[in-house]
């Protein structure tokens, strides 16, 4: 069946009312399989629990339109409030996969063959359900990853990431030796760290693109033992060796471990995908604003294996993420749908024939946005 004009809302809504925290998203991938597979898409859950969708003929160009279906932990109740819907991941990012799946149904009419994807485990380190996808699906021709942009926005980048856990034991004392405490020995790591970062080019401004950022999200511990966790954002270039030798001298007397390594990326206005959202946009009624996101997503691990047309496209306010008060316009999502459908009609074009590299390299000068 065609997606109805308020068939997306409702998917939505569905969407939110199952809680799918990273590592808990089995509920959440079924109801969206079964209605992938209503709307005429060849749907399952694979193996590692990702939703995935398949429509359009074979053997045209294939896009894939990867979202995810995690989200943070926090419940936050599902309710309407004028046009607007709120609810854990209405932003970040089920209303994103609500638009791919709703354009993707209708990838017959568009001339492509759409694969949808409601990725695991986007929201912890290791991105295991998009991972998965680059072991299984074959290379498709292009990619559009399901990210709040808003609606007239397309992102052609993210800041790389590289987490830092420290764990450290020191002997038992009386608080009034002068000797070192774990909990003390953490604290001094992590401002270690944190000065590290401070010293490289452009730190001091975390949303700049070309900027390194540092933040210490965990810190317990007493006078024994104590833990640590560090989230640095890293621009292109970063040297991820040096960081990994610098760690590990100042961990002192401590385990120092990294939980994933992922290098920044950025697309150019010539990019295929980024042209076709753009011309998109313009023809329901946008201007498009191009942006780079000082966060990372499913987009940095996509690009080191798949040097295909890439972008990261949908409704939302990224500002919202993660927040208590997150929620998505509803006219917003449907004009997202409309956008994504059009893309992907040019998209089939665009991606027929051989893609120039240059239209993949990086266009200078771009703002970095939150």
């Amino acid at each position: 069946m065609k997606p109805s004009g308020e068939y997306a809302a409702w998917l939505l809504r569905g969407l939110l009312s199952i809680p799918s925290v990273s590592g808990e998203e089995g509920r959440a991938a079924a109801f969206a399989a079964d209605q992938m597979s209503r709307l005429g898409m060849r749907a399952r859950v694979d193996e590692i629990g990702n939703a995935v969708g398949e429509a359009g003929p074979p053997g045209a160009p294939t896009v894939l339109l990867l979202g995810h279906i995690d989200t943070v932990p926090g419940r936050l109740a599902v309710c309407q409030v004028g046009d607007l819907l709120y609810g854990r991941g209405a932003v970040d990012a089920k209303g994103p996969l609500a638009a791919m799946i709703c354009a993707g149904a209708a990838a017959a009419s568009a001339g492509v063959r759409v694969v949808v994807v409601g990725a695991v485990g986007e929201e912890v380190p290791g991105s295991r359900g998009t991972r998965h996808l680059l072991r299984t699906l074959p290379r498709p021709d292009a990619v559009v990853i399901g990210e709040p942009s808003g609606w007239d926005g397309v992102c052609l980048g993210y800041k790389g990431r590289v987490g830092v856990v420290y764990d450290v034991r020191r002997t038992a004392m009386h608080t009034s030796s002068p000797e070192e405490t774990a909990v003390e020995a953490a604290a001094l790591f992590w401002t270690r760290v944190e000065d590290y970062v401070r010293r490289l080019p452009g730190a001091g401004d975390a949303v700049r693109f070309d900027a390194c950022s540092a933040t210490l999200v965990d810190l317990r511990g007493d006078i024994r033992q104590a833990h640590a966790r560090i989230t640095c954002r890293v621009p292109e270039g970063f040297d991820f060796d040096a960081f990994h030798r610098f760690v590990k001298w100042a961990a002192v007397q401590a385990e120092a471990r990294f939980d994933e390594r992922v290098p920044a990326v950025r697309r150019g206005l010539g990019d295929p995908a980024a042209r076709a959202l753009r011309a998109a946009i313009r023809e329901h009624g946008g201007t498009p604003a191009t942006k780079l996101k000082a966060g990372t997503s499913d987009m940095n691990v996509v690009a080191e294996h798949w040097d295909v047309p890439m972008v990261a496209y949908g409704p939302g306010d990224a500002h919202l993420d993660h927040t208590d008060d997150e929620h998505i316009a509803i006219p917003d999502l449907y004009r997202s749908v409309a956008v994504l459908g059009s893309a992907l009609r040019t998209l089939g074009r665009l991606t027929a024939g051989p893609v120039r590299r240059d239209e993949l390299t990086p266009t200078a000068g771009r703002r970095s946005l939150p």
